[in-house]
Formats: C-alpha cells, sequence, structure tokens
C-alpha cells in the first residue's frame, strides 16, 4: 500500500514541482505570461465596475458604455473586428419572451438594442487558422435598485472580473511573434443576467462556423478568493469537470505555474447549464465555465466592488489560463466530450450531429 503523503508536505512537493515546471517555460510562454500584470487587471476593472457604468443592466446607457470600452480594448489589442466592427448588435424584441417581458419593463426613451463584444486573433498556421476557440465572459450586471444610499450594483467579481481577464488575456497572447496557431475568438456577452441572453443570440448567429470551433472557455468571478466553501488562492474549477477532455488539458498546464484546477463534487455539474458555456455546448462544442469562487459574501450584492479583487491571485490564474490556451492553440486534436460520462450524453449527440452537418456541407 501506498504511504500517504502529509497534506503540508503534499502542497510543497507540489509547489516545487510548479516551479520546475515553471522555469521550463518557452520563449513564447514567458512572454505571455509575463504580459498578465495585476495592475493592468485593476485598471481596467476600476472602469468597469465604477458607478459610471450604472451597474451594466441589459438594455441600458451604462451597458452600452461598457460596450464601448471593451471593444476598445480589443482594438488596442490588436483583434480583428469582424464584419467590419466588433459588435454583434441584437434587438431586444427579437430574444423571445424573455425579450419582450424586457421591453415591457423599461423605461421610456434606456435603449432596445443590446452588443455582444467580439475581436478575433487570427491563428499563424495555415492549416489551423480556421479553426477557433472562444474565450468569454459576461459583461452585463444587475442594474440599479434597492433601498439603501448606494444603489448601483457594480459586479466587480460578478462579472468584471471575467471580462477584464478576458480583454488581459487578449493582449498577452496578441503580443506573441508568431502568434498561436489556430484563431481565437475573444468575446463579452450582453444579458447573462437575464437569462443567458446573448450567449443564446450568438448561439443562433455565430461568428465562426460552430462546426470549426473546438473549444469555448467562459470565465466567471475570477477575482474573488474569499469563496463560501473556504479561501481559494492558486486553485480554479470547472463546470462539467467530467463532461469532456477539456478540463484536464487546462489542468495539465496551470500546474507549471501552481495554479490548481479542481473538480468542485457539489457544483461541477450542477453549474454547467447556469452559464454562458451552455449555448455552445448545446451546439456540440465542448463548453465549460472556470470560476475561482461560485459564492462570496458580496454576490449580487451592491458592495461587490473592485477594491475587494485580489488582483495579484487573479493575475496568476489568468497566466495559467493563458498557458491552457496556447496548448489548446498549437494541438493538432481538439478536445473531446467524455462518451463514457452519461450526463455528457446530449452534448456528444450534439457533436456528432454538428460533424455531420458540417460533412454534408462540405466543410
Amino acid at each position: 500500500m501506498a504511504r500517504r503523503i502529509p497534506g503540508r508536505l503534499a502542497l510543497v512537493l507540489f509547489c516545487a514541482s510548479a516551479y520546475a515546471q515553471q522555469a521550463d517555460l518557452t520563449a513564447p510562454q514567458r512572454t505571455a505570461v509575463d504580459r498578465i500584470t495585476p495592475a493592468s487587471l485593476r485598471a481596467n476593472l476600476t472602469v468597469l465596475a465604477s458607478d459610471d457604468m450604472e451597474g451594466r443592466s441589459t438594455p441600458s446607457v451604462g451597458l452600452d458604455k461598457a460596450a464601448d470600452y471593451i471593444a476598445a480594448q480589443f482594438k488596442a489589442a490588436g483583434l480583428e473586428p469582424i464584419n467590419n466592427s466588433y459588435f454583434q448588435t441584437a434587438n431586444i424584441s427579437d430574444l423571445g419572451a424573455r425579450g419582450q417581458q424586457i421591453l415591457r419593463g423599461l423605461p421610456e426613451g434606456s435603449p432596445t438594442t443590446a452588443r455582444n463584444v467580439a475581436g478575433l486573433l487570427r491563428g499563424s498556421d495555415p492549416n489551423l487558422r480556421s479553426t477557433y476557440i472562444i474565450v468569454s465572459a459576461h459583461y452585463d450586471h444587475v442594474g440599479i435598485g434597492g433601498n439603501a444610499d448606494d444603489k448601483i450594483f457594480n459586479g466587480a467579481n460578478d462579472d468584471g472580473s471575467g471580462v477584464v481577464s478576458v480583454i488581459e488575456l487578449a493582449k498577452s497572447l496578441a503580443a506573441l511573434n508568431p502568434r498561436p496557431k489556430r484563431s481565437i475568438l475573444f468575446m463579452t456577452f450582453f444579458g447573462e443576467e437575464r437569462g443567458l441572453l446573448g450567449s443564446r443570440y450568438y448561439g443562433e448567429h455565430p461568428l465562426v462556423p460552430p462546426a470549426a470551433t473546438i473549444a469555448q472557455i467562459n470565465l466567471e468571478q475570477l477575482g474573488r478568493t474569499d469563496a463560501s466553501n473556504g479561501p481559494q488562492i492558486q486553485s480554479a474549477n470547472l463546470t462539467g469537470f467530467d463532461f469532456s477532455d477539456l478540463p484536464k488539458t487546462l489542468s495539465d498546464a496551470a500546474t507549471a505555474l501552481g495554479v490548481r484546477i479542481w473538480k468542485d463534487m457539489p457544483a461541477s455539474d450542477a453549474y454547467f447549464g447556469r452559464s454562458d458555456n451552455q449555448a455552445l455546448a448545446d451546439l456540440g462544442i465542448p463548453a465549460h465555465t472556470l470560476s475561482v469562487a461560485y459564492g462570496y459574501p458580496d454576490y449580487h450584492k451592491v458592495s461587490d466592488t473592485a477594491d475587494k479583487i485580489d488582483y495579484d491571485n487573479m493575475a496568476t490564474v489568468d497566466r495559467a489560463i493563458a498557458l491552457g490556451l496556447l496548448r489548446l492553440a498549437s494541438d493538432a486534436t481538439p478536445p473531446k466530450w467524455n462518451e463514457a460520462y452519461a450526463p455528457a450524453s446530449k452534448y456528444v449527440e450534439a457533436a456528432r450531429k454538428l460533424r455531420t452537418a458540417s460533412v454534408q456541407l462540405g466543410n
């Protein structure tokens, strides 16, 4: 029988191994990692989670301000617009029954459209650049309300932290020469808090071919380490951990930076359909949401503010995600759904249909 290693010693050994692997990073990996900084994350989140954004409700003037800011960051990073625009605009009236309900509740004259924001990092490999990875987060929150003196729900962790991480990852990977082999579509969605509206709209109106999209990594609540299930330092978890082999790819890469990506047993499957990965998974694309904390003291409260974010830890987690993206963007074998895991069966079937439809169309 193998002898059990005490927890403290196991942690020491894990960190020692991680530092050894970190020293072996390639030059492009080191470049990508070093460009992700706590200061840059703080600067962007201070803007996006400010009172000026008015809680980023869908739709609202504040949400539009946030969309313009994100698009400007994508442009500055060197991402390409798609169809000559960084925006995918949806009429709220076209969003089904939920859209009609939202319209009835709008004050006379706050906007009747909402925009997903997207920028493309074109891949460098002639054969793989026509395949895509999506990195996403939702940039909306719950707006203004309540009876207290502070009525603005700033949404710093939920999900300003995910949005600024998308921006930071875009900047770091766009600086590489050569760029990653596959193309990466960086996106921020509207309307997650209203029922995953922006991602569902994207699923119905994709900007890149679903059959050529090999994976989606959706980012939620990366900034708070004071999780309801205990402090989460240098760790993150993925929903649907056993649904595909994508979590293992990210976990293996994260180890090089001493970041543990783990399966939260109570939340892993239960939270799979509660964020913006669901629409892409329904299409058959291996798609998961990565979080540091599912629950934390200021969830959906006006006190979810930028000053409570652990920027050092968020930068560390983002660096681990960057390494995982580099592996996905360079690996010739795309992630696959786990056919042996019963809860993933409908996604296995959706992927099969997606491949069949692609072959029939000659793609």
